[in-house]
């Protein structure tokens, strides 16, 4: 944990904040550092909760060290039927007279009660003159608005990496002394695993690295898809973003060779040594151009070669009925993404997400409008690790803010694939579908489909698998070529919106691919005489 936090926290007791509200899933990290800042004041710790009471915590003074692990030292006492009651445990504090600490674990389901919040307010005025403070943790924020004037806010931050670290020696220390195993830990691997963790809470890092280690008794970067999977549980429960679970690789994407050349260059972009080198995280790329050419396949393929997970977000969902729900959606959206981060956030044909801003005020009261607001702003300054990857086909439809340098690194524009590209392409599902491409003719594909996207040149692919199968034959250059033929390409009935496409981006964009697509073929009307 980073110690300006600790410091933070300590400054406000020490400024005799009465009430502090610390919002946190980590009650044990969060009472941690309490009780090592009351030991260092020579106060005391309690802890209330509606299950316990309050419990007086052993915090030692610095002249007097606690002889066990403070995590083995057993509370005074269990259990306080007679404080379980919130109003009873807030008179408990306002007559307690020592200097102390009083955390209080939960209590804002409590604080819909007048009476509760009217107390809380009571004893933060009381305790102002005192040595006491009150610090309520809770996973969630809920304060009623007569408390808001009297409470502070702190957002626990989640173990960094150095937490997580100490986390994973000791694990594999302890296991290995427990089991007599040979544990190994990849000293090359082992950044990326602790980022690849990153984003969960200590107790959920220790449970994957428990199961990880008792499955596979190593840790490489193999196993970094098992370390994944903790985080698929917490993107889950959001209900905003989806976890994309992704097989594909960069080899699984025809061409594209310079878009592929930059994100490789941003793989490593993410650890201590290029933030030392002075490389700032990078922030995202917007990928516009044809449908079904690869911009959606690429922001997979880039999940799987940096090893992060993909986070897809359904701005559908965001948008509720209710006032001010969609605002509150899309910025618990941006917070589950930071909080698994480092990762990737897909927003998959963005102009169609945001369409609609400009008439925001009329159509739909403006909350288009102010949802897009919010993740251009977030765009702006977001300091997480969070790669944004939009994409979008139609350029029309596009609000101009989102193109603005600074939101996101760079803008590429995804062509039809060249000549060399669609035999590639031709090859890689021929070899997804069981087939050798050796045994294909991929110029002569390449060639009969000139102006297909890889959508397409996939979906020949399989419209003569149907094909062969129905005549009991073998898939051969002839079936696919007859599947091409039958086809009318997208570039051709959309021609003038593909040319104004090529038109916008030359210059405004850089080329996804080195070679430079074929113009889209013209249909040739035929001549009829009467």
């Amino acid at each position: 944990m980073k110690q300006e936090q600790i410091t933070e926290i300590d400054v406000l007791i020490r400024a005799r904040y009465p009430i502090l509200y610390i919002v946190s899933w980590e009650e044990e990290r969060v009472e941690e550092v309490l009780r090592d800042i009351a030991r260092e004041r020579n106060k005391k710790l309690f802890v209330w909760s509606s299950s316990m009471g309050m419990v007086q915590r052993h915090a030692a003074t610095t002249e007097e060290k606690p002889a066990q692990p403070e995590a083995n030292r057993p509370a005074r006492k269990q259990t306080d039927e007679r404080t379980r009651d919130p109003l009873v445990a807030l008179n408990t504090i306002q007559d307690h007279v020592e200097p102390a600490i009083f955390v209080l674990r939960d209590l804002h389901p409590y604080l819909n009660d007048p009476g509760v919040a009217r107390k809380l307010r009571d004893v933060a005025s009381a305790i102002k003159a005192s040595y006491k403070t009150v610090v309520l943790v809770s996973p969630t924020l809920k304060l009623p608005f007569e408390l808001q004037k009297d409470i502070t806010v702190i957002d626990f931050e989640l173990p960094d990496v150095g937490d997580l670290e100490k986390l994973l020696d000791t694990r594999v220390r302890e296991l290995r002394e427990s089991s007599k195993l040979d544990i190994r830990v990849d000293p090359q691997s082992k950044e990326r695993i602790l980022y690849a963790a990153k984003g969960l809470t200590l107790n959920e890092a220790e449970n994957v690295f428990a199961k990880t280690l008792v499955v596979a008794r190593k840790l490489t970067e193999e196993e970094i898809p098992l370390i994944l999977s903790e985080k698929e549980q917490a993107i889950r429960k959001s209900g905003m973003l989806e976890y994309q679970r992704t097989r594909e690789r960069f080899d699984d994407v025809g061409g594209l060779d310079l878009l592929k050349d930059w994100l490789r260059k941003r793989s490593h972009a993410f650890g201590d040594k290029a933030k030392e080198f002075g490389l700032p995280a990078p922030k995202g790329v917007l990928l516009l151009g044809v449908q079904g050419c690869g911009k959606s396949l690429c922001a997979k393929a880039v999940s799987s070669f940096w090893r992060l997970p993909l986070l897809r977000l359904d701005v559908g969902k965001v948008f509720s009925d209710l006032v001010g729900s969609s605002e509150r959606n899309i910025r618990e959206a941006i917070k589950v993404a930071e909080s698994v981060a480092p990762c990737i956030l897909w927003v998959d044909e963005i102009e169609k997400a945001f369409a609609g801003t400009q008439s925001s005020t009329f159509s739909d009261a403006g909350t288009s409008a102010r949802v897009f607001g919010t993740f251009l702003t977030w765009l702006q300054e977001k300091t997480a690790p969070v790669f944004v990857i939009a994409t979008a086909n139609n350029i029309q439809l596009m609000p101009a803010e989102l193109l603005r340098k600074g939101r996101l690194d760079e803008i590429f524009f995804v062509d039809l694939p060249t000549r060399a590209e669609r035999a590639s392409i031709a090859g890689i599902h021929l070899r997804r579908r069981n087939r050798d491409p050796a045994q294909f003719d991929l110029d002569a594909l390449a060639a009969a489909s000139e102006g297909f996207s890889g959508a397409e040149i996939e979906e020949a692919v399989v419209s003569a698998l149907y094909d062969v199968f129905d005549a009991q034959a073998e898939l051969s250059s002839e079936s696919v070529l007859r599947a091409i033929r039958a086809t009318v390409p997208l570039s051709t009935t959309m021609k003038e919106d593909i040319d104004g496409l090529r038109e916008w981006a030359e210059g405004r964009a850089r080329k996804a691919s080195s070679e430079a697509a074929e113009a889209v073929p013209t249909m040739v009307g035929r001549r009829i005489e009467l």
